[in-house]
């Protein structure tokens, strides 16, 4: 059975975690399997946004602690410096966190520790009123090491930061919105329709735009302002690829404004 099912309908690519007897826990195998549908997402011309989600009751509980612990337990200062180019969850919390096509989490069950992870390195969470969040690593004597401190400060604060990775303790889904952590909360049953709807409404923008906006806001974090605005202004101002499809939206718009 493939641990990664990777469909693709109406430019929409769909990447669900096949591991529901484990929770969706990231083993090597999902790992690289999760690796390729990412790189094959960023390169297909026919899909522009992905929607991430789990088989099962989680979304993915985080690495696969009978694998990945005894890897590491004798590990050197070398076998970090080269884990340090490709993190969990098939790369997008780091190594293919680049990608510029917009990517939602359609968190349906547990996201905790590194599946937490994976789901903040995503653009957009859409989250089951089942779902669960967690630092959980502390717990076993450990903490985020694939983006999910950085992301933490970055989307919720350090005081959120903090508590949650401090603690260690469980987020539901209404305290996960809340928080700011994820960007809707609906019925168990609504959810794929729910981020399918998220999706479409990035597909009505133009797609040029929407890769530029997304590179532009990646870069221009932790930037000084003066920075930031130029980088803005250059990006924006030469986002268009071909000024045709500009001018028909332009038409369309003041067509409808009559």
């Amino acid at each position: 059975m493939a641990k990664v099912v990777y469909e693709k309908r109406d430019r929409i690519g769909y990447v669900t975690l096949n591991r529901p007897e484990a929770l969706n826990a990231l083993d090597d195998e999902l790992n690289d399997a999760l690796w390729d549908a990412w790189a094959d997402f960023n390169a297909d011309d026919s899909v522009d946004v992905a929607i991430v989600t789990g088989a099962g009751k989680a979304f993915c509980s985080g690495a696969d602690l009978k694998t990945f612990l005894p890897k590491w337990e004798h590990a050197t200062m070398l076998d970090a410096r080269k884990n340090a180019a490709r993190g969990i969850g098939g790369g997008i919390t780091r190594g293919q966190h680049r990608i510029t096509k917009p990517i939602i989490a359609a968190v349906n069950g547990f996201a905790i520790g590194g599946g937490f992870e994976l789901a903040l390195a995503c653009d957009i969470r859409i989250a089951s009123e089942k779902a669960k969040f967690g630092v959980f690593e502390v717990r076993q004597g450990l903490h985020q090491g694939d983006g999910g401190i950085v992301r933490l400060v970055a989307i919720a604060g350090v005081g959120t930061a903090l508590d949650l990775t401090l603690t260690g303790r469980e987020v539901s889904a209404e305290e996960a919105y809340r928080l700011g952590l994820v960007n809707e909360v609906v019925p168990h049953g609504e959810l794929l329709p729910t981020a399918e709807r998220w999706a479409r409404m990035i597909l009505a923008n133009g797609q040029q735009a929407i890769r530029s906006a997304k590179e532009t806001i990646l870069e221009v974090i932790g930037r000084p302002l003066d920075d930031a605005l130029r980088l803005e202004t250059v990006n924006g101002y030469s986002s268009v690829g071909d000024f045709r499809e500009v001018a028909e939206r332009l038409q369309q718009f003041f067509g409808k404004s009559r």
